[in-house]
């Protein structure tokens, strides 16, 4: 099957048509950006994928080619991340919004939606609030819970790198290992550095704003209602994110949902893709 790979597309004769007798109660759609965004596939239920906190479309290449065999795919930068523009304005209502006005822009009707950290926190937040919109949600290693701020010395970290004297990558990383000792953290967390067209590094990422919305991004669901359709929450077990307590709280705002565990920790889709796959090809199977 040809991948179709396409960053953002205004329109396309292949997309499913919204139900044009639901109710778009939503900010007005020219205020919201227009967000980057990657497309496999090109026939079957849409499927949209939003990454972590300072993460991007990139991190979700694998797994969004393996499900594009049956689904079409949509693997989003959320704003201040990746291609995306950045803003100011940085809360879950502004997630919420963005993906909102994508939706209706691509006229996708009753997409899955699926959801790591960040990511996890703004597709519940969409469901409780169009909740008939949505066929089926995924959410991926975090619960509809507060969290102390877990990013700040990471988000320091990176600020410590001076962005506009450094000539390599190399250079970079050696910076962060004085706060960093994972090789792989570092890897992931260095894919938000680019070459400006200019000469020089900058930063894919808002690092300034999300420095100081870090709170607002670790709150819980400040959502009222219930998802009543199936919810898949997917946790590692060596990750802290989902314990056994959250099951009443998710249960509470998400009754259909199922819990399954996979042998590893918060990047559950990078260390085990193949069993993530699967474990999420199970749960949308199933009738």
């Amino acid at each position: 099957m040809a991948i179709n790979i396409t960053a953002m597309r205004k329109s396309s004769t292949n997309f499913q048509l919204l139900n044009t007798n639901s109710d778009l109660r939503i900010p007005d759609f020219t205020r919201n950006m227009k967000l980057f965004y990657r497309e496999y596939g090109t026939t079957g239920q849409p499927l949209i994928i939003l990454h972590g906190l300072l993460g991007s479309s990139d991190n979700w290449l694998p797994q969004a080619k393996m499900l594009s065999d049956e689904y079409h795919v949509y693997v989003i930068d959320q704003r201040n991340h990746g291609q995306s523009p950045h803003s100011n304005e940085f809360t879950y209502a502004d997630l919420v919004n963005d993906l909102r006005a994508f939706i209706n822009e691509h006229r996708l009707a009753h997409p899955v939606l699926l959801g790591h950290s960040m990511g996890g926190k703004t597709v519940m937040h969409y469901a409780l609030r169009y909740p008939e919109e949505v066929e089926r949600l995924i959410v991926v290693d975090i619960a509809p819970k507060p969290y102390d701020v877990r990013h700040d010395g990471i988000v320091n970290a990176l600020q410590s790198i001076p962005i506009d004297a450094i000539s390599s990558r190399q250079e970079a990383d050696a910076i962060l290992s004085r706060y960093i000792s994972e090789q792989a953290v570092r890897q992931f967390l260095l894919k938000n550095l680019m070459r400006k067209p200019q000469g020089g590094f900058g930063w894919r990422v808002n690092l300034p704003v999300i420095a100081q919305k870090l709170d607002a991004i670790s709150a819980g669901l400040d959502m009222q209602g219930v998802y009543k359709n199936p919810a898949l929450f997917i946790r590692g077990a060596h990750s802290d994110y989902i314990s056994d307590e959250d099951r009443g709280l998710i249960k509470k705002y998400f009754p259909a949902s199922t819990l399954v565990t996979l042998n590893t920790g918060h990047w559950v889709q990078a260390e085990k893709p193949e069993e993530f796959v699967n474990t999420v090809r199970q749960f949308l199977h199933a009738r």
